[in-house]
């Protein structure tokens, strides 16, 4: 900072320093200025022109320096000068001051913070640049934040000056106009008797509408200006048009029906979406053909002679088909017409926010549910097209078993499916870019399944970054880097299964052309009533996020359903506070809320309870030994703040814990409920046991000894 810039903020922290130090601040409270309100109603009537200066003066000196005292003194502009001098005063000594506030924090402060942080405001200055004037206009008309502190934000972006002093003196103008209004009517109050008037009910009405009425103010000027340029049909074929049958669109139509609006579903593929024909059903039908032959394997240790495991691998698959098979009926076309759902095959296109072009048809609705899903990531991985890689997607049409698989990718996916092709037989390589499978789950809980995958006989590569696919003699070959010793790894394979997330299908359905904005990651942008950039326009799903579950996408329609057929009247924020997830491995993961890792890094506070299920009654009879349950509460309460259970059917009983965060009870409740015995449910109750003794009342405890030994 050079030496005027360090000159000018030390004057400007002395004025501030000042300002408090000599009390200044009492000439800015209600009581000191109703005190003086005749000897000040007397200057304005002997000189209105010079009351007028020295009162915007002073206003623009108290914003400039945000000092506190702003509302008070818009008051005080309608008390003394009326509703339109009041009006005209604030409303140009405000944006003057604010404008004086914000080029102060850019000549001091922009070019520091921006060289400190670019990276980080790289994002916000593009929107700046992009949406400057709107976004400003809306934190003016409804301020999120403190007007000063947009004030000094606003210096730090590149936001034109010509355009913050129009948008700001625009933004203003109600809320000046209503506090202007409520000043008048206060100075008019000369008794008890004026606080029942008619014009100060008025005035304070109006105070307290005011945030409503700008709210509504900013949704019709963001409606106009999104809109601009396409044309509303005057009239609705249906009221939802819903883009893709996976679980969210199936559960946002099924919503839509059950409330007798007139809903369409498009689906261009199969009905189900991804869940029921290459995720969670096929993958579940697979990993129970596989854990039976790994009982099958442990049969001496339940007492049974060893037995010879022969896997008939096109079988196994032929009855994971045959699962899907089963299901199918309930996301079939035939149930959702019976339900009242238009469902129509086909590619839909949408080609203004209020039709959908398929079949040659174009249809239109009041409101339209993206739900269009994701695809498995294919990297640009050199030589992977010599491979012939397997997705999820597609790995469910193979008949005949890889003798050696690879896997790339340490995450639920590539865990669940190397643990099943292992246990069936294949020769399993697992690689993981990262320090531990799992990275977004507990530290602990990712040690003990890999301890299970290397049991099973999983190779598990961590630490390990593909370089690029190779075949040499006919072999395959995957060249990686050991990311610990620096050196390159060759590993041979037959097949290799890509499990490195997944990619929200934000194409081919007419998004580019209406604009529909995208986050860094590629998913489709929404606000948290799930609204794209087109307030009628909903999305659901792995399409965009934040969580790639099928449980997620049928909690996000319920919202978007309701704020599509009611929006106008009620809207809902979607709720992410409570959201489990499982990992089908053997053992299982599940987990709701933080992890031990999650909390530190976000600086909360939490005590850590642990029971070991290889101490449960049931777990020790089931041959299921394995494992541990660990809750984080807030210390020294029994508020749960995350849960993390790794062990057999721990995706069923992370339930109870799921139930106790989104109802707001907690351990003590889960203590004081019977649980069934023998059962692994019991577990919950005695991790909840473990937290109470650890809160155990020491002192009273000592002074009931005593008693006992009295009575003794």
């Amino acid at each position: 900072m050079n030496r005027s810039k360090l000159a000018l903020l030390l004057l400007l922290l002395a004025l501030l320093g000042a300002f408090f130090a000599f009390d200044l601040d009492q000439y800015f409270s209600l009581a000191s200025l109703k005190a003086q309100q005749a000897s000040l109603e007397a200057r304005v009537a002997a000189s209105p022109w010079l009351a007028g200066g020295l009162f915007l003066l002073v206003y623009v000196a108290v914003t400039a320096l945000s000092l506190p005292g702003a509302a008070l003194m818009t008051l005080v502009g309608g008390a003394l000068f009326g509703l339109l001098g009041g009006t005209l005063l604030v409303s140009f000594a405000s944006t003057l001051g604010a404008s004086l506030a914000m080029l102060l924090s850019r000549f001091l402060l922009r070019d520091w913070v921006q060289a400190r942080f670019s990276q980080r405001l790289a994002g916000i200055n593009q929107g700046i640049q992009r949406e400057g004037p709107a976004y400003l206009f809306a934190l003016r008309l409804v301020p999120v934040f403190p007007f000063f502190l947009i004030n000094l934000a606003m210096g730090l972006t590149r936001l034109p000056l010509r355009t913050f002093w129009w948008v700001s003196q625009l933004g203003m103008l109600p809320g000046t106009l209503v506090y202007v209004n409520a000043g008048r009517e206060l100075a008019r109050l000369d008794s008890l008797g004026g606080i029942l008037s008619p014009g100060l009910l008025g005035a304070f009405a109006l105070l307290g509408l005011l945030p409503l009425l700008s709210r509504k103010a900013l949704e019709v000027f963001r409606a106009r200006r999104v809109y601009a340029g396409w044309s509303r049909p005057k009239s609705f074929e249906r009221n939802l048009l819903v883009l893709g049958a996976g679980s969210g669109g199936l559960v946002s139509a099924y919503i839509a029906a059950a409330v007798k609006a007139r809903v369409t579903l498009i689906e261009k593929h199969r009905m189900g979406g991804d869940c029921l024909n290459t995720g969670c059903v096929p993958s579940k039908a697979l990993l129970r053909s596989a854990r039976l032959a790994s009982e099958m394997r442990k049969a001496g240790q339940l007492g049974f002679r060893p037995v010879a495991v022969e896997v008939d691998f096109a079988a196994v698959m032929q009855r994971v088909q045959r699962v899907i098979a089963d299901i199918e009926p309930h996301d079939s076309v035939e149930r959702y017409r019976g339900l009242g759902v238009e469902v129509l095959q086909g590619e839909a296109r949408l080609t203004s926010p209020w039709t959908v072009e398929v079949n040659g048809r174009t249809l239109s609705a009041r409101a339209i549910i993206i739900a269009t899903g994701a695809r498995p990531l294919v990297p640009d991985i050199p030589g992977i097209e010599l491979v012939e890689p397997l997705t999820s997607d597609n790995v469910w049409e193979l008949r005949a078993q890889p003798a050696r698989l690879l896997v790339l990718g340490g995450g639920p996916v590539g865990c669940e499916l190397a643990q099943a092709f292992q246990r069936l037989g294949s020769a399993v390589t697992l690689v993981q870019r990262n320090q531990r499978l799992l990275p977004r789950e507990d530290a602990e809980a990712s040690a003990v399944l890999l301890a299970g995958l290397r049991g099973d006989g999983v190779d598990v590569r961590l630490q390990h970054r593909a370089l690029r696919f190779e075949v040499v003699d006919g072999q395959r070959q995957l060249v990686c880097e050991d990311l610990r010793e620096h050196s390159e790894v060759r590993l041979p394979f037959d097949r290799v299964l890509l499990a490195l997330g997944r990619v929200a299908n934000v194409s081919g359905f007419g998004a580019e052309a209406l604009q529909l904005g995208l986050r860094a990651d590629g998913s489709l942008e929404t606000d948290e009533y799930l609204a794209t950039r087109f307030p009628n326009i909903y999305a659901v799903g792995d399409v965009t996020g934040p969580y790639q579950f099928t449980h997620v996408a049928a909690h996000q329609a319920w919202y978007a359903a309701l704020n599509s057929l009611f929006g106008g009247f009620r809207r809902f924020k979607v709720d992410y506070r409570v959201i489990p997830r499982a990992t089908f491995t053997e053992p299982e993961v599940a987990r709701v809320g933080l992890t031990e890792q999650e909390a530190a890094a976000q600086g909360i506070a939490c005590e850590v309870t642990r029971y070991g299920i290889d101490e449960l009654d049931r777990a020790i009879a089931e041959d299921a030994a394995q494992g541990f349950i660990k809750v984080l509460s807030v210390p020294g309460k029994d508020r749960i703040l995350g849960v993390t259970i790794v062990g057999a059917q721990a995706g069923e009983l992370i339930a109870e814990y799921v139930a106790a965060m989104q109802h707001g009870y907690g351990l003590n409740k889960i203590l004081g409920t019977i649980h069934i015995y023998p059962t692994l449910a019991e577990a919950n109750k005695y991790v909840a046991g473990a937290w109470k003794r650890a809160h155990a009342p020491q002192r009273v405890l000592r002074w009931l000894a005593r008693f006992h030994q009295w009575r003794r």
